[in-house]
């Protein structure tokens, strides 16, 4: 990867939940290699250790605003995971919108941009939530009218 790239899954009115902590989103994130790992279990493969080859990783910088996925497996570096919020502006008024940004460093790989995406659509699923993919496209997890 040449430069930071960015995908954000963004909490609408119509989402399960309008704003997150770092430590729900890291939840959520243990839930998947939970599912994931049973699934493996289950057809006698050790899936785990594919579907999540990272480990999550928290620096006192991160400050409960971010922490970082790390992998030792050749073919993973590592996937930057934040929260924060933006304003939106909606007719006369303006409101508080709290995002998830999913963040791939140069040093991240093609694997990494892989799993970020099945993380994100994972993340939106679950959250219901708008996805703003690395490629610019909108996945949309809410129910909209």
């Amino acid at each position: 990867m040449s430069t930071n790239v960015n995908a954000y899954i963004k909490l609408t009115p119509a989402s399960t939940q309008q704003t997150i902590t770092i430590d729900e989103v890291k939840n959520l994130l243990l839930y998947y290699k939970e599912i994931t790992t049973k699934t493996g279990e289950q057809v006698d493969w050790n899936y785990s250790d594919f579907a999540f080859p990272y480990q999550i990783k928290e620096t006192p910088e991160g400050n409960n605003r971010w922490f970082y996925l790390s992998s030792n497996n050749e073919r993973y570096n590592i996937i930057m995971i934040g929260i924060d919020q933006e304003s939106i502006k909606e007719a006369d008024t303006n409101r508080i919108q709290t995002y998830i940004q999913v963040t791939l460093p140069e040093v991240s790989t093609f694997g990494d941009k892989a799993k970020a995406n099945e993380f994100c659509k994972f993340l939106s699923k679950k959250l219901k939530g708008e996805l703003h993919l690395f490629n610019k496209r909108i996945i949309y997890h809410y129910p909209r009218k």
